[in-house]
Order: structure tokens, then sequence, then C-alpha cells
């Protein structure tokens, strides 16, 4: 039986929510939550262009959660083998001149980090834009594990119930301490120079609705106000996207989905 569907026949939760386009409001929150993180963002700053292309890092997460929720068996395979490869060498000592930790992107618990800010982020946009009760859903809940468990995360590091998660979610944001160097990556994001114009169009809104939607402790870390516009822009585009999730046809909301995918086709082993 796949993953992708229950016992009954029925697509399972994380197939049918993970593919919809509204969630992608949430994809800014969760990179800056990322990079909020001192060894995840001092990772991506010594071992990544995210400085001239910060899209890339989303384009491939996204990529990721698409193979593992409606993903074939090849697509899967090529994801977790591309993930896999990008994070074997990223390591790092703990410099104690400049007061950055040590950290490896095969340690488990910044990948349980990882996984953590995409089911979060993704239930606190379905909670404004989609149909359904995604805060009390333990099936999508249980299913976005697989995100970490398909690297080096063992399943039961995974809190073991919404209300574990909720706790872990808690501690885990109060020991968060951004760094200058990820406030300069989360402006490299919303900048994306080298971005197409018609990208970098879109990205003002992207930083207002993030901001927005950040965990006010993190927003806070990096500097940012909840301002008059700011709230108002990002009420604008949840409401945009509430009514997209209702009137749109399937296939136009999942369309996001079905690009993602066909990119994946196109990478080859061992791609970076």
């Amino acid at each position: 039986m796949s993953r992708h569907v229950r016992k009954t026949g029925e697509p399972s939760a994380f197939s049918r929510v993970a593919p919809e386009a509204g969630l992608l409001l949430g994809a800014g929150r969760a990179i800056l939550m990322q990079l909020a993180h001192p060894q995840i963002g001092e990772a991506i700053a010594q071992h990544s262009d995210f400085a001239s292309n910060p899209l890339s890092r989303l384009m491939h997460t996204l990529g990721y959660i698409y193979a593992l929720s409606n993903g074939n068996a090849e697509q899967q395979r090529t994801m977790i083998a591309y993930v896999n490869g990008a994070h074997r060498t990223v390591r790092g000592t703990r410099n104690e001149a400049e007061g950055t930790p040590a950290y490896s992107a095969l340690d488990p618990r910044l990948q349980l980090w990882v996984a953590a800010t995409l089911f979060d982020s993704a239930r606190v946009i379905a909670r404004q834009v989609l149909a359904g009760d995604g805060d009390h859903d333990e099936e999508l809940y249980q299913q976005y594990s697989l995100l970490g468990e398909a690297l080096q995360m063992p399943k039961d590091l995974w809190p073991a119930t919404i209300q574990d998660f909720d706790q872990y979610l808690e501690q885990a944001l109060a020991a968060l301490s951004t760094t200058g160097r990820a406030r300069q990556l989360a402006e490299d994001l919303f900048a994306a120079r080298n971005a197409p114009w018609w990208i970098r169009a879109c990205l003002p809104l992207m930083r207002d609705v993030t901001i927005a939607q950040l965990p006010a402790l993190v927003r806070d870390q990096f500097g940012y106000e909840l301002s008059k516009k700011v709230h108002r822009r990002n009420a604008v585009a949840i409401a945009a996207a509430r009514m997209a999730s209702r009137v749109l046809p399937t296939a136009i909301r999942h369309l996001p989905m079905k690009i993602m995918l066909r990119h994946v086709d196109r990478m080859t082993p061992g791609q970076h």
C-alpha cells in the first residue's frame, strides 16, 4: 500500500494537504525559523549559495515535500538522494573566536527542527486558508514526520502527539538565537537579486506575509515590526488564498506541485 493512500483507498491527509498552493504563504516563515537556529543558520551560510541564490533552498525543499507526499517511488528516491548528498559534507567545528557553534546536517536533532518548521508553518497557514481542523489532525501530523524519517531522523525522535509537539516547539523557540549572519541571509532571501523579475515583484508581499506569520519571538530576533501595513497586506494575501482554495479547481491549486515534480524528473543522480 502506498504511503499516499489509506487502507480504504482514499488519499492520505499528507497527500491531500501538502500540494495546496495556499500553503506556499508559509514558505518564508519556515525558512526564517530554520535560519534562526544558530547551527542551521551557520550551516546554510557556510555551505550553500543561499546569499546569491536564496530561492534554491525553497525550490528544493518544495521538491522534497511534494515527492514524499505525492511523488512516485523514483521521484522519492531522487529527492532523498539529493538531500543526503547535499548534507553529507555540511559540517563544521565550534569557532570560539567568532562564537559560532559546531554543526552537521546529518544531525537528527537539526533534521527534526527543519521538519518541525515545515509542519508548523503548514498548519499555521492551513488553519487560515483551508477547510478542516489541521490543528488536531493527528494523521496529518504523524505523516509530516516522513520529512525527517526519510533522512537520518529516528522515528521516535518525532514527538508522539500534537500536544507533545507543541511542548517541543515552545521549548525549541525559546532556545533560538538569531545571528547577524542569519538576519543578512533573510534579507538576501527577500531581495533575491538574481531571480527573474516576476519573482522579485512578489517578494515584498512575501516578506510582509512572512513577518506577520512568524512566531513573535522569531520576528523580534530578526528585528521585524508587525506594522499596520504589514498586518493589512498579510490579511489581504490570506483572504485571497482562502478564496482561491474554495473556488479554484484542484488542478490549478496543485499546479506548483506538478511543476516541481517535473523538475524532479529532470534531476540526475548526484545533481546539486
